[in-house]
């Protein structure tokens, strides 16, 4: 059977839900693997999954404490993985059976780093969510340092050191992006740009939209890979420019500037409709709508909203967005006009999505985990629980019936139902 191609699977979902966004390649995957920042299609859905209405049944399966870290768990074929910096001085990556928290192997290099005093507060330590194929485990060190391990031992394969064999000059705040893999290859932005890396031997390819390096260097946001207007193409956002990048050749297709305080363009890109929308701190609420014409890509905004994001990235369920703000609450946009439909009071600081189309989870970055549901005429709190009072910037995952919680110094598994 002919698998449907991103855009016929567009159109499917546009004309059955409402333009509800279909995780094809969620779908694709084990209901038992959550491989990459924000999950296998990297927007926060996993559509298969059947979540209950409320938290009764959510127990903890089991803990295990580590060192701080940042970066979201990732799941792949019954183990979790997950990083941490050690003593400011050694990063590592450690594999651990998802049933029963066992450690499987531990693979730990020199990287740690000190951040810019005003950034400080939100700690040295690792923040790339590192990315599988099953095989392999891409990893981003703070140092700008994009590394390969095997999924089975926990082996280097390759590492691609920017500052010391490339000259690139150190990022101010570390390496941020979470690399993505795409059949043989990488895409992260490092070493002072967009790049692309072979996945079998860390041969470096191309590199595009290069940044001015110091404190104005090393991105936020992290790459998506999405169809629009029936071209398959790189959608990434640098501290000053949103773009589209040609997947082979490197070059951008179009681009347009999105202004923010002190580039602080952070959330990843959400595609809807062969329309991107970002949204950046001390800038605005954006859809982009790119065109592709005889004489190359042009670019127009559909529609702005004075809504401010910061550091959490939005969900889509159907024709609207949810999204965590700058001022702490959260908004639900209509995707087609940009009306905000409603904002609630203040939560945390920072809140990590996923959703099943049904239901949004939300965890706090104060370590409360929330239950939605995307009602777009008025906020709809389904239940909320207390997991731990250890902060939680990693992104939530899910795979199957376990939630992963990556609170700072530790992991804790839960399952659901």
């Amino acid at each position: 059977m002919r698998l449907k191609s991103r855009r016929e699977m567009l159109k499917l979902s546009a004309a059955t839900t409402g333009g509800a966004l279909v995780s094809a390649a969620c779908r694709r995957l084990p209901a038992a693997d959550w491989p990459s920042w924000r999950g296998a299609n990297r927007d926060g859905h996993c559509d298969d999954a059947q979540w209950p209405r409320d938290f009764s049944a959510l127990r903890q399966q089991w803990s295990i404490e580590l060192a701080d870290s940042y970066s979201g768990p990732i799941v792949s074929k019954g183990r979790v993985y997950t990083t941490e910096t050690i003593e400011q001085r050694d990063e590592s990556l450690i594999a651990l059976d998802t049933a029963t928290g066992d450690q499987l192997w531990k693979s730990r290099w020199a990287g740690a780093m000190s951040v810019p005093f005003f950034a400080k507060a939100n700690g040295d330590w690792i923040r790339a969510t590192p990315a599988t194929d099953g095989k392999h485990i891409v990893v981003c060190g703070m140092r700008d340092v994009v590394a390969c391990f095997d999924a089975s031992d926990g082996k280097e394969v390759w590492r691609a050191d920017f500052v010391k064999d490339h000259g690139a000059r150190l990022p101010a705040f570390g390496l941020v992006c979470s690399p993505l893999i795409d059949g043989g290859d990488v895409y992260v932005q490092a070493g002072g740009g967009v790049r692309k890396i072979n996945l079998a031997d860390g041969e470096l390819g191309w590199e595009v939209l290069k940044d001015r390096g110091g404190t104005s260097g090393g991105a936020f946001s992290s790459p998506v890979i999405a169809t629009i207007h029936g071209v398959r193409q790189l959608v990434v956002q640098t501290r000053t420019t949103l773009a589209g990048v040609d997947l082979e050749s490197g070059k951008p297709l179009w681009q347009r500037d999105i202004a923010a305080f002190r580039g602080m363009n952070i959330l990843t890109p959400v595609v809807w409709n062969d329309h991107v929308f970002t949204s950046a701190y001390g800038g605005k609420a954006q859809l982009i709508l790119p065109k592709a014409a005889a004489g190359g890509w042009t670019t127009e905004v559909a529609w702005e909203n004075k809504a401010e994001a910061y550091m959490s990235s939005p969900v889509v369920v159907g024709d609207h967005i949810f999204m965590h703000l700058k001022n702490n609450r959260l908004s639900c946009l209509d995707l087609r006009s940009g009306t905000e439909k409603w904002r609630t009071t203040p939560f945390g600081k920072y809140w990590s999505m996923i959703t099943n189309g049904k239901s949004i989870v939300a965890l706090d970055e104060s370590g409360e985990l929330l239950l939605i549901e995307p009602n777009t005429e008025e906020f709809s709190l389904l239940d909320r629980k207390q997991l731990s009072e250890d902060p939680s910037w990693g992104h939530v995952a899910v795979a199957g019936s376990q939630i992963f919680v990556r609170r700072q110094r530790g992991l804790d598994v839960y399952r659901w139902g």
